[in-house]
């Protein structure tokens, strides 16, 4: 690869990066106000809170911004913290609707949604302005994406590169390598699209990614744990248990699938389409973890509210909501 690949390489990164930020502040803007009051409002049982965290996720497009969200309404006391754990197990399913988005491989149509989208962003009345403002983080993102898709392309002839994701064919390696790379470029969106690339011009093997994947959930745990460290001990909780939560699904599907043909099952679905295989995998992953976790949902609360105990009588009170 020459230099003018790599600088391809990270010009796409941060036009992806850059767009998942616009999309998100645009789709949050959205919402705006009313956030709080639907997340109180509509949180008083654990599947409708799991709803509701799936399809606010699915909206501002980050389980990361949707954690951070979480442990400001614990630090300043207006949330449970078993409310918050519910809405981010739903955090977590819905923030793979980017790899589904990706894998419709709209991306051609990219540059004219940025074009239009740039129209209605100067318009004056706010529903255009956002909807301006999301059209062009989408046509970012795509054209990102583009980007280090072409950039790439030398890479399947390289043989440092071959023999790299060689030595990382073990699962635990590979999910490893995964929660390393997210935690680095914080967004296990990004790390999606790039592995679909990867992915599509055959440089790696579905089997192979789909341990990456497992460790790409674990990475994006470090935005939360950033957000909790100056907070109350709620929004300790809640990113230990977003930690625990990605920890026991990496493990059990580690196991599931050296036991059960469980990625060739998934590779069935779409046998001719690499995107929709990882964006499948992500999606099946993530829900298939917040049904483990249902099931050991007290015990983990428990065991948080041992590591993190509480000190003061508001702290007791703010835990018993």
């Amino acid at each position: 690869m020459t230099i003018s690949h790599y600088l391809g390489l990270i010009g796409g990164l941060a036009l992806f990066l850059f767009g998942m930020e616009m999309l998100s502040e645009g789709l949050t803007a959205g919402v705006g106000e009313k956030l709080e009051v639907i997340l109180l409002k509509l949180t008083n049982h654990k599947f409708k809170a799991i709803g509701v965290g799936t399809l606010l996720t699915c909206l501002i497009q980050s389980s990361s911004a949707m954690s951070v969200i979480l442990i400001g309404f614990l630090n300043a006391h207006i949330m449970s913290l078993k409310r918050a754990i519910w809405v981010m197990m739903g955090a977590n399913i819905g923030t793979t609707i980017t790899g589904q988005m990706i894998a419709l491989d709209i991306g051609m149509f990219a540059p004219i949604i940025a074009f239009v989208g740039v129209f209605f962003y100067f318009l004056k009345k706010e529903f255009y302005h956002l909807c301006g403002q999301v059209m062009v983080a989408l046509g970012l993102l795509f054209m990102g994406l583009e980007m280090m898709a072409q950039s790439m392309l030398p890479l399947q002839h390289s043989p440092t590169f071959v023999d790299f994701l060689m030595h990382i064919q073990n699962p635990v390696l590979a999910v490893c390598a995964g929660m390393i790379f997210t935690a680095i470029i914080q967004s296990s969106s990004a790390s999606i699209g790039i592995l679909q690339i990867l992915v599509s011009q055959n440089l790696m093997s579905f089997h192979q990614a789909t341990y990456f994947i497992f460790g790409f959930d674990l990475g994006t745990c470090i935005t939360g744990f950033i957000a909790s460290l100056s907070g109350c001990r709620n929004g300790k909780r809640l990113a230990l248990f977003h930690f625990l939560f990605n920890a026991i699904g990496a493990l059990s599907f580690l196991v599931l699938c050296q036991v059960f043909p469980l990625i060739d099952w998934i590779a069935q679905l779409t046998p001719l389409s690499p995107l929709h295989q990882i964006a499948n995998m992500h999606t099946f992953y993530n829900i298939m973890t917040t049904l483990i976790v249902l099931f050991c949902e007290p015990y983990l609360i428990q065991m948080i509210q041992w590591i993190y105990p509480y000190h003061h009588q508001n702290d007791v009170k703010e835990g018993k909501k």
